[in-house]
């Protein structure tokens, strides 16, 4: 039938990305549906039972300052919450939480149920359906056709997703759930490129068949850190985590049965993630190495589910439990749920624009693994923005373009409309080029004011924020004035807090830069300074003993901006070019880089090629700046 109510926005799958999508188009006053495969999957974690991590905790953060709910979520539903590389500088700061993926999952559903603009309807999409290179809807499973101005697709693994455990296969979107079988044959209907991915997760023990006494208690934080800005207090357990390691016998358990494996028989052709390999793979390409770690994490607060780190895996179950029982503290250990891999269907990311809606189809949005991710907070960070973006269309407002200066959801989106991804791409500190200035603990002030501006942050908590940095830069100011004189009194004080005398007129900012020095023992210095809040002391801290770094960063963003803002005109002839090569030109035709900025970032242009290119284009309008 043909669904008597039309919607501005249909978003298609409840994953992390699916959810995010949804609730920001709700939350924007825009009449939203979310057509899923199963209600009772909304927000469920498919693999490790956690949030945030190494460079993925800043996009939890910031998906968080720009309305979403993935940090909202986890703070009230984790188990454990750790800063990682805290021994390390603050730019790789990272959060991550353990989490109780039955409760983080019932309350995603909740929140999604009780969110105002949007219904919630158990259906699978079959078919995209447009006019004119336009969306008008979608046709469902069951031949009901629901239409809108705008579509947002976020299917995870379950475009064509098959299942492999040992060399037994079978099709499914997750383990034991049903694939989207027709879905990208529509894709590719209207000319999208079709690709496939592979990735794995790993078997699921036993926590009353596991040895924890002859393992390793890796605890959380003592004094947690929520992700979201909003959250003030955290009330949550600290349920430890375990560390063990595999052995020399669990690697020649492993490499005598590579036969048992469809990523060795070569059942499995398409690329994994390089960055979160199977153990099979370790094993072979890593032969020198005795061990690896494994993290035993649980899964759930009244379950004993335990989730094995570091053992993704598709060999098959005896092979698994074999190796399993190899392993210290897991000698008796049972298999609760085995470990597989899964290749499913995804859509070349060139393809879309920096907003995320694709180039050949308007209304048309992709965020998630669709687009060649991995990892629920990449997903989440794409959602928010395509599902802004999807809004801002229907109502006619500017794109909503986060930049590589901007956020790691900049840095994550530009990486793959410039450069595309063979292997499910994954977030690093390292991808990100100005990761001082884009540091985790400054997310909300850094973005705050793009984000009131787009209507995304409520008048209040943006005024909150604005008090923050405010006290920051005028305690700054303060410090740089305020100065101490070498007489014997500041001296023995200094001395006593480990630090150096001093022998001339000093100003509080330049003693503040001394590595064992901070703002608690500087008040001991001069008990007249005014006390302040935890996060204030560490952003003020950060920003005088890393001044010169960041300072150096900012120049690097000038230089950065001049090439953005050499704008290229989406409809620019580059057969007109002359002095290009065919490899070039061709490229360019393809991105259609937006700036000389983003054309310098695709692979294969050459600097005399963009040299070529800005003269052109200087001749052609006249000008490359913003207006071009």
């Amino acid at each position: 039938m043909r669904y008597p109510k039309n919607y501005d926005i249909i978003v298609i799958g409840g994953g992390h990305a699916g959810i995010e999508a949804s609730l920001i188009n709700a939350r924007l006053g825009l009449s939203t549906l979310l057509l899923t495969i199963s209600l009772d999957s909304i927000g469920q974690m498919s693999c490790n039972p956690a949030i945030g991590g190494l460079a993925k905790g800043h996009l939890v953060k910031e998906v968080d300052i720009l309305g979403g709910e993935m940090a909202r979520n986890i703070d009230q539903t984790g188990l454990q919450f750790k800063i990682l590389n805290r021994s390390k500088g603050p730019a790789v700061w990272s959060s991550r939480a353990q989490a109780d993926m039955t409760a983080y999952r019932l309350r995603m559903k909740y929140t999604l149920e009780n969110q105002k603009n949007l219904d919630t309807k158990q259906e699978m999409v079959d078919e995209i359906l447009t006019e004119e290179n336009r969306i008008v809807g979608v046709k469902t499973n069951l031949g009901n056709e629901y239409f809108s101005k705008a579509v947002v697709i976020t299917t995870g693994t379950f475009m064509k997703g098959k299942i492999f455990i040992g060399l037994n296969t079978y099709s499914a979107g997750r383990a034991w759930e049903p694939p989207s079988e027709r879905l990208s044959d529509s894709l590719k209907s209207l000319g999208l490129k079709i690709a496939r991915l592979k990735t794995g997760t790993t078997p699921r023990l036993d926590a009353r068949t596991i040895d924890f006494d002859s393992l390793m208690l890796q605890p959380g934080d003592d004094d947690p850190i929520p992700f979201s800005f909003r959250t003030k207090e955290l009330r949550r357990p600290n349920m430890p985590c375990y560390l063990t390691y595999t052995n020399e016998k669990t690697h020649e358990i492993i490499l005598k049965n590579l036969d048992q494996s469809p990523l060795y028989s070569g059942i499995v052709e398409s690329m994994g993630p390089r960055y979160c390999p199977s153990i099979e793979d370790k094993v072979v390409k890593f032969f020198e190495k005795t061990q690896h770690q494994i993290f035993l994490e649980p899964e759930d607060e009244k379950s004993t589910e335990i989730y094995a780190d570091g053992l993704h895996t598709s060999m098959s179950y005896e092979v698994q439990l074999n190796f399993l029982r190899s392993i210290k503290g897991l000698e008796k250990v049972e298999i609760m749920r085995p470990g597989y891999a899964i290749e499913y269907d995804f859509v070349d990311p060139t393809q879309l624009k920096h907003t995320l809606e694709t180039k050949k189809i308007k209304g048309l949005f992709l965020a998630g693994q669709i687009n060649g991710t991995s990892g629920y907070e990449e997903a989440a960070a794409q959602g928010i923005v395509a599902g802004i973006n999807a809004a801002f269309y229907l109502l006619k407002k500017e794109p909503f373009v986060l930049r590589r200066d901007d956020a790691y959801t900049g840095v994550l989106i530009d990486d793959l409309v410039t450069k595309g991804t063979k292997e499910p791409y994954r977030m690093f500190t390292s991808r990100a080029e100005y990761r001082l200035i884009l540091r985790e603990d400054n997310t909300h002030l850094r973005l705050a004011e793009k984000s009131f501006k787009a209507g995304l942050l409520n008048k209040d908590e943006y005024e909150m924020i604005q008090e923050q940095k405010i006290k920051i830069e005028e305690t700054i100011k303060s410090l740089k004035k305020t100065f101490i004189f070498p007489n014997e009194q500041t001296n023995k004080k200094l001395k006593e807090l480990g630090s150096e005398i001093i022998k001339t007129k000093t100003d509080l900012a330049k003693l503040l830069r001394r590595t064992e020095m901070n703002y608690d023992k500087l008040r001991e210095i001069v008990p007249d300074l005014e006390e302040l809040d935890k996060f204030i002391k560490q952003e003020i801290e950060i920003d005088i003993k890393y001044e010169g770094y960041l300072n150096l960063q900012k120049q690097q963003i000038e230089k950065f901006k001049k090439y953005e803002n050499m704008r290229i005109p989406e409809d620019f002839d580059y057969t007109r070019v002359g002095g290009l090569s065919n490899e070039v030109r061709g490229k360019l035709m393809e991105i259609r880089p937006t700036s000389i900025g983003q054309a310098m970032r695709i692979s294969g242009v050459t600097p005399a090629a963009v040299s070529i290119l800005m003269v052109y284009l200087k001749k052609y309008d006249g000008k490359t700046d913003s207006t071009s």
